[in-house]
C-alpha cells in the first residue's frame, strides 16, 4: 500500500480463517494486465507477492544438539535406520530403556502424531475432528500441531510456538499414511511413510506420493531429523520446548516529543522493547493518556503500528521488512439474532502474536522475529498511530537503531546450517510455495485497467501458492446492492468497485491442483467436472449460505457458511443426477416409512451440482411462490444402517420450513425476482510470477473451465440468467 507515515491504512481484524485474514484492508493494483481473447492476463509485478521457500532437506539429516538452555543445530549426510521397528497403534508411545530428555523435563511416554512426535495434552484443533486429521493429529485427536485449514506453511510455525512441547520432523495438513517406531538401549526411532491427499477435488495429485520422514530421540536430548525420499515441499520442520520462563531484558526505550496536536490516547511517549526467553520481542507503547477501550465507538479505525527494517526504514512504515499492526476488531458477525460479539484490540502481522494487552496508558504486543531478520545483531524499529481517517494527524515515532541482544529468531535457513548453529531455544523453518496474491490487489489490478464490469473474478495460475489444498476459499466485496438474503454489501472501494463487483476467488487456482484438469485418469471425473464444482460453489458464497428461518419465534440458521447437512435442499434445475443437492451443501433426504432418513446425496459440492429452489430465490431466478415448502432434520444421528446402494440412514426430528418462515427471519428479497440482475459477467484471469507469460497448458484450462462454466450456469438455472466472460 502506498501511504504517507502519517496516513493509517486500517486492517480489520476479524475472526476470520486465516485465509480471510489475509485478504483485509484496501487493495491496490500489482501487475501489468492485458487480455488473450476472452482470457485476462495479470503479470505480477517485482515484489508483489514473497516467492516460494520449498524444502530442500531431502536426503539430508538435522541434528539438534542441547546446549545452555538451547540447541546446536547441524545440517549432516542423510542418516537413516532401514528397520522401521513396530507399526504404531494410536498415538501414544512408551519408552522402557530411558527416559528422553526435553522441554525441561524427562518423558517416559510421547504422543507420535503424523509427521510429529509431541509431549503432554496438546490444544484441541480447531475445527472438530476434521481439523485434527488436517493437523496430523493421528491417533489422538490432542496429539499434534494445530493448524486451521488454510494454514500457510510460510507462518503457521510460529503459532507452534508454546501449543505442545514438541518436534514437528515433518508437519502440513492432511498428509495421512503409516508411523513405525524402534526402542533401542539409548534411542527411539520413530519412522513415518506418509502421503499427501491424493484424487480428491482438493488434491495436487491423482495417485498417492512417497514421503519417508525419520526422527532419532537419543537419550542424551540430541534430536536427529532425517528425509530419505520426500516429494512434498512445504511443510514446517523444527523444534518446539514450551517457552514458558518469562524472563525479560531491556533492549530499547525510544522517546517520542509530545504533540498536542494530536488525542492524547493516539499520543506515543515511548516504545519500550523488551527480549522475552530469548525468543519474544514484547513492544509497549505508551500514550499520554489511556487508551480507549476497543469496544468505545472512537475506537473504530484507531491503529498502531510497529515498523521493523533490516536497513533503513522507509518513509511508508507498510513497505518496511515487517510491520506488527494493532487496531480494534470484532471478534465475529454472530449468529443471527445474537448479541452483538464482543470487541478487544487484536494484532497481526509476521511473527506476531494476535494477543493486545491494555493497562491504562500503555498497549503492548508480543511477537517473534521471523526469517526476514533472523541472523541480524541490530535493526531498526519505528511505531506509528493514528485515528485511521486519511484527513486526520497521526504521531509518528522516528526510526531508532536498536541491539537485539538476548534474542534470536527462531525461524532459520535449515539448510544452511551445514556448521553447528546456536544455540537456539526454539528453532525451526516453514517451506512454502509462493504467497498469494491478494484477492483485492487482483481485483483492483483488473478494474482499474478493464473497468468496473464484472461481477465475479476467477482467477487460475500455473504456480503454485502457499496453501496446503488445491482449490481456493472465495471472498469478495457482495456488491450489487442486494438485501433480504441473509448478508449485507461489503466495502466494494476496498476492492476499487463502484459496487458492481460481488465476489471472487481468494487465490488462484494453480495447474498442479488436480481439479483444473480435464479429467481424472480413471474417467471417474470429466468435462472439467472438479473445476465447475469449485467456481459454481465459491461465487455462489455471494448469495447462499448466511440464510435463515423464524419458527415458532425462534430464527434457525440454516448454515450459516454451507446448508446444513440436515437441510432437505434437492436441486431445481441438476446438472448431473436427478436426486443431487444444493451446490451450496444441504442433503436430499428420502423420507421412510419406519421414520428414517436415508441421504441420497450429501452435503458436499462435488461432483458438480445445480442450486436448490431456494438458492434460485436468494439469487433472484425463483420468485418466492415458486419455492416449494422444504424440511430440515434437527438432532440428526446415524443409525448405522445404510439401504442396497449403500447410503447412509438417519434419524431426526423433522421440521417443515416455508419460504414465507425465511422472509420473515430476513425480509423479502430485494430487488424482487422481476427485477433481478439476470446477466452475470466474469472475469476469468490467468496470474504469471514476474516477467512470465501464461503457458498453452494454463491458457487452454481457463477457456475450457469458461465455456464449461457458462453451460453450467444456463443449465442450473434453468435457463433464466446467463453468465459471460467478455472482458471488454
Amino acid at each position: 500500500m502506498n501511504a504517507c507515515r502519517r496516513l493509517i491504512v486500517a486492517l480489520a481484524l476479524l475472526a476470520l480463517p486465516a485465509a480471510a485474514l489475509a485478504q483485509r484492508g484496501p487493495g491496490r493494483p500489482i501487475g501489468k494486465v492485458t487480455t488473450i481473447g476472452d482470457i485476462i492476463h495479470l503479470e505480477l509485478e517485482p515484489g508483489a507477492v514473497v516467492p516460494a521457500r520449498p524444502f530442500d532437506l531431502d536426503r539430508r539429516t538435522l541434528r539438534f544438539t542441547p546446549e545452555g538452555g538451547g540447541y546446536r543445530v547441524e545440517n549432516v549426510e542423510l542418516s537413516w535406520d532401514a528397520e522401521f521397528g513396530a507399526p504404531v497403534e494410536g498415538g501414544m508411545a512408551t519408552l522402557r530403556n530411558f527416559r528422553f530428555p526435553f522441554s525441561g523435563r524427562s518423558w517416559e511416554a510421547f504422543n507420535i502424531a503424523i509427521g510429529a512426535v509431541t509431549f503432554g495434552e496438546g490444544p484441541a484443533p480447531s475445527g472438530g475432528p476434521a481439523a485434527g486429521n488436517r493437523a496430523g493429529g493421528a491417533g489422538s485427536p490432542r496429539a499434534g500441531f494445530a493448524m486451521e485449514r488454510y494454514a500457510r506453511m510460510r507462518t503457521v510455525g510460529s503459532t507452534f510456538i508454546n501449543m505442545v512441547p514438541g518436534i514437528a520432523a515433518y508437519v502440513k495438513p492432511s498428509l495421512n499414511g503409516q508411523r513405525f517406531l524402534k526402542e533401542l538401549s539409548d534411542r527411539a526411532v520413530v519412522t513415518c511413510t506418509l502421503s499427501e491427499p491424493a484424487g480428491g477435488i482438493q488434491a495436487f495429485t491423482w495417485v498417492p506420493t512417497v514421503n519417508r520422514i525419520q526422527a532419532v530421540l537419543h537419550g542424551n536430548g540430541t534430536i536427529e531429523l532425517s528425509y530419505n525420499d520426500v516429494s512434498a515441499r512445504d511443510g514446517v520442520v523444527g523444534v518446539f520446548p514450551g517457552v514458558t520462563g518469562g524472563v525479560e531484558t531491556a533492549l530499547a526505550t525510544i522517546g517520542d516529543p509530545e504533540d498536542t496536536a494530536v488525542a492524547g490516547h493516539l499520543d506515543v511517549r515511548n516504545v519500550a522493547l523488551r527480549a522475552v526467553d530469548g525468543v519474544f520481542v514484547q513492544a509497549t507503547l505508551e500514550m499520554r493518556e489511556p487508551v480507549l477501550a476497543p469496544d468505545d465507538p472512537r475506537a473504530t479505525g484507531v491503529t498502531w503500528r510497529i515498523a521493523f527494517a533490516r536497513d533503513a526504514m522507509p518513509d511508508d512504515l507498510s513497505r518496511a521488512t515487517v510491520l506488527w499492526t494493532i487496531r480494534s476488531g470484532g471478534a465475529g458477525a454472530g449468529r443471527a439474532g445474537g448479541p452483538a460479539p464482543a470487541r478487544s484490540y487484536t494484532a497481526a502481522g509476521p511473527g506476531v502474536q494476535p494477543q493486545v494487552t491494555v493497562s491504562g496508558n500503555m498497549i503492548t504486543v508480543r511477537g517473534q522475529l521471523p526469517l526476514a531478520l533472523s541472523g541480524l545483531a541490530r535493526v531498526n524499529v519505528a511505531a506509528d498511530a493514528g485515528p485511521g481517517a486519511p484527513a486526520s494527524a497521526a504521531d509518528a515515532v522516528t526510526a531508532t537503531q536498536v541491539a537485539l541482544a538476548g534474542v534470536h529468531s527462531p525461524e532459520m535457513d535449515l539448510s544452511a546450517a551445514r556448521r553447528s548453529g546456536g544455540p537456539f531455544v526454539v528453532a525451526y523453518e516453514g517451506f512454502h510455495w509462493s504467497e498469494s496474491p491478494r484477492a483485492q490487489d487482483v481485483a483492483c489490478s483488473i478494474i482499474t485497467a478493464l473497468g468496473d464490469r464484472f461481477d465475479f473474478i476467477a482467477s487460475y495460475s500455473d504456480f503454485r501458492v502457499d496453501d496446503p489444498e488445491g482449490g481456493t476459499p472465495s471472498t469478495g466485496p457482495r456488491g450489487g446492492d442486494v438485501t433480504g438474503i441473509g448478508s449485507n454489501t461489503g466495502d466494494v472501494g476496498a476492492w476499487c468497485s463502484r459496487g458492481r463487483l460481488q465476489f471472487m476467488f481468494a487465490q488462484p487456482v494453480s495447474t498442479s491442483a488436480v481439479q483444473i484438469q480435464e479429467r481424472s485418469p480413471d474417467g471417474r471425473m470429466r468435462d472439467y467436472n472438479y473445476a465447475v464444482s469449485q467456481i459454481a460453489h465459491e461465487l455462489g458464497h455471494r448469495w447462499a449460505a448466511s440464510a435463515s428461518a423464524l419458527l415458532n419465534g425462534e430464527r434457525v440458521p440454516l448454515g450459516p457458511t454451507h446448508w446444513g447437512a440436515g437441510v432437505h435442499l434437492p436441486a431445481g434445475f441438476p446438472y448431473g443426477r436427478s436426486y443431487e443437492a444444493d451446490i451450496m451443501g444441504g442433503s436430499t433426504w428420502q423420507e421412510n416409512p419406519d421414520g428414517t432418513f436415508t441421504q441420497l446425496d450429501r452435503d458436499y459440492y462435488n461432483p458438480a451440482k445445480g442450486w436448490s429452489w431456494l438458492a434460485l430465490y436468494l439469487m433472484g431466478l425463483a420468485p418466492p411462490e415458486e419455492v416449494p415448502p422444504f424440511f430440515m432434520l434437527r438432532n440428526l444421528q446415524r443409525t448405522g444402517q445404510t439401504d442396497a446402494e449403500g447410503r447412509p440412514v438417519f434419524r431426526g426430528d423433522k421440521v417443515v420450513i416455508t419460504i414465507q418462515d425465511v422472509i420473515a427471519a430476513m425480509g423479502p428479497r430485494s430487488p424482487s425476482f422481476a427485477n433481478s440482475q439476470k446477466q452475470f459477467n466474469t472475469a476469468v484471469v490467468v496470474i504469471t510470477e514476474p516477467g512470465k507469460q501464461p503457458t498453452p497448458e494454463l491458457l487452454a484450462a481457463a477457456n475450457n473451465i469458461a465455456q464449461k462454466y457458462i453451460e453450467y450456469w444456463t443449465k442450473t438455472t434453468g435457463g433464466r440468467s446467463t453468465m459471460t466472460v467478455n472482458q471488454r
